[in-house]
């Protein structure tokens, strides 16, 4: 693909992101499910921006890393577990990126 339809592209996610936010904070304030959703998605799209499989949250991804000792995986974990014990253990998801060894 060439850089001009890339940066077409770009622009048009931009917009998008744009309408999700203002979509997600809409949701959060009428307490509408939606909100949930919107934040998977925005934590997918983080995940992709790291380097990691688009279809998987960051936190299923920290989890498989932490349980190989990777350190930015066990410093992830341990503040979501302030929120949510045992949160990126439970919000493993084997069927998507790497897979689990």
């Amino acid at each position: 693909m060439n850089r001009l339809a890339m940066l077409v592209i770009w622009a048009l996610c931009q917009l998008a992101a744009v309408i999700a936010s203002i979509r997600m904070l809409i949701a959060i304030v009428t307490g509408s499910p939606r909100a949930w959703t919107l934040a998977v998605a925005h934590d997918q799209l983080a995940n992709a921006a790291f380097g990691g499989d688009e279809d998987e949250t960051i936190s299923s991804r920290a989890g498989k890393a932490a349980r190989e000792g990777k350190r930015w995986a066990c410093v992830l974990c341990k503040f979501l577990d302030r929120f949510d014990p045992n949160h990126c253990e439970k919000s493993i998801e084997p069927d998507e990126g790497k897979p689990l060894r």
